[in-house]
Parts: C-alpha cells; structure tokens; sequence
C-alpha cells in the first residue's frame, strides 16, 4: 500500500490562533497608524493655509506702486520680504560685466542676462536681470543697439538673493566660463571691478518689453508657486478613512467572536 504526501495549499496551513496579545498588538498598530495618516492630512492643510496666505501676500507686493531701490535695501534691512517688490533704479549699465544665467523662452534655449547697474551718484551697484536672449546671441557685440550706454531707468520686481544653493542637483556656477545656474552674488562679481560690499545683496528682474532692437526682451519673472497640498491632504484622509473601517470591521469581528464564545 502506498501513499503520497499532499503539496500544501493555503487551504491545507492552519491560521495561527487570534490570541490577546496578537488582538493588543494589531488594534495598537491599527490606531497608531490612523493617528498618523490623520496628522498627515491635517499637516497638509496648514500647509495649503500657509501657501495661499504667501501667494496673496506675493500678490499685494506686486501690485504696489514701484518703490526706490534705497527704500527696498532698508525694508530689507530690516527684515521685511522684499521679493517681488516693485522697484524703480536709476543708472549707468556695465554692459562689459555682463553674467548669463542658462534659460529657456516658448522652447527656445538661450540665457538670462545679469548686467551690473551704477546707481547713480553712487558708488554702489546692483545686478538686474534684463532678460532673455538667444543662445546664440550671447554676444553683447551682436546687440549693441539694445545695450545704452548712457544713465537710464529701470523699472521691475525685487528678488532676494538665496544664501545657499537651492538644490544639491544644481550644478556649480563657473565664473571662469561665464555660466551661471543659480543667483549667487560673491561668484557674479567675480572677475569684475565690484567691491563685494558695494553690490546689493538682491537683484532686480527687469520689467515687460524689449530693449531696442528686441534684445533683450524683459520680463521674465515667473511666479509658480504649487499648491497640491489640498490634494495631500485628501489623500492622506483616505487612507485614514479606509484604514478606520478596516479597525472598525475588525472590532466588529472580535464583538461577534466574544458573543460566539458566550453563547457556545
């Protein structure tokens, strides 16, 4: 007579006993968890509360009338927000000190061009953004119509200048290469006849149009804050919501087993 060894199935392995201690340890978890998710959720919701207050704050600067740059320095001096501020600067352009700052306009490569302004009667000067040009059209010889040699009046939106690089993945700026990725005023001055404390620690990015002969064009300032986080939050209060009738069938199931036990 022989006999053969039946595989094992999920079917042929014996649940392991619903003890106390596995009921403490899952309810435990369970709850723990839910407390998170809920955390997370509302996390978020501070979160989209302080981020729209930002984008109103960002939106009453820009619509206040432009202001001297000498009021800008001391608002910032004294810990006021100055990003995106109007600001209105009048001076002499070193177009020779030029910076160039790798960017993109309507799918078109090109850069932005940083070019240190003399505020006039004044020792002192202040890098601004005038805008895009063509990769090729780096040259400022190819644009001189656009590059005035004389005083002028700049009009356009303060933008503070980051302490540290934004993101690890950033590459280095290159001063030698006159490339830059990120506005870091001590590597701009390099190179140039700037004492460091004699240029504004912000920027201005100049306003819309074009200088003349269309380059470069101004304007360039992008405000895109995201605001996902009502999205987060919804997301994070699902998953709250499903976990707590997981726990709640769960409970249901050890009332119906206790009951069963009793009555057996």
């Amino acid at each position: 007579m022989t006999t053969s060894e039946q595989p094992d199935t999920c079917e042929n392995v014996p649940a392991l006993p619903l003890g106390r201690g596995r009921i403490v340890a899952i309810l435990v978890v369970g709850f723990a968890a839910l407390g998170i998710l809920i955390a997370l959720g509302t996390w978020q919701l501070e979160r989209k509360a302080w981020k729209e207050a930002m984008l109103a704050s960002i939106d009453a600067r820009i619509h206040q009338p432009a202001r001297p740059v000498e009021d800008v320095l001391s608002a910032q001096n004294a810990g006021e927000p100055i990003d995106y501020v109007p600001v209105t600067v009048r001076g002499t352009f070193e177009h020779s000190g030029e910076r160039y700052f790798l960017a993109t306009r309507e799918g078109e490569a090109g850069w932005h061009v940083f070019t240190p302004l003399r505020l006039d009667g004044s020792d002192r000067w202040i890098f601004v953004n005038r805008g895009f040009v063509p990769y090729a059209m780096k040259d400022p010889a190819l644009r001189s119509v656009g590059n005035p040699a004389g005083p002028v009046e700049i009009t356009g939106l303060a933008r503070s200048a980051p302490a540290d690089k934004p993101g690890s993945f950033l590459p280095d700026n290159d001063p030698r290469q006159n490339v830059f990725f990120w506005r870091n005023i001590a590597d701009m001055a390099q190179g140039l006849a700037l004492p460091a404390d004699h240029v504004l620690p912000f920027f201005i990015d100049a306003g819309p149009g074009a200088a003349a002969g269309g380059l470069p064009i101004g304007g360039v300032t992008v405000i895109d804050l995201p605001n996902d986080h009502l999205q987060y939050a919804i997301t994070w209060f699902s998953l709250a919501l499903a976990l707590a009738v997981m726990l709640g069938l769960f409970v249901k199931h050890l009332v119906q087993r206790r009951r069963g036990a009793a009555t057996g």
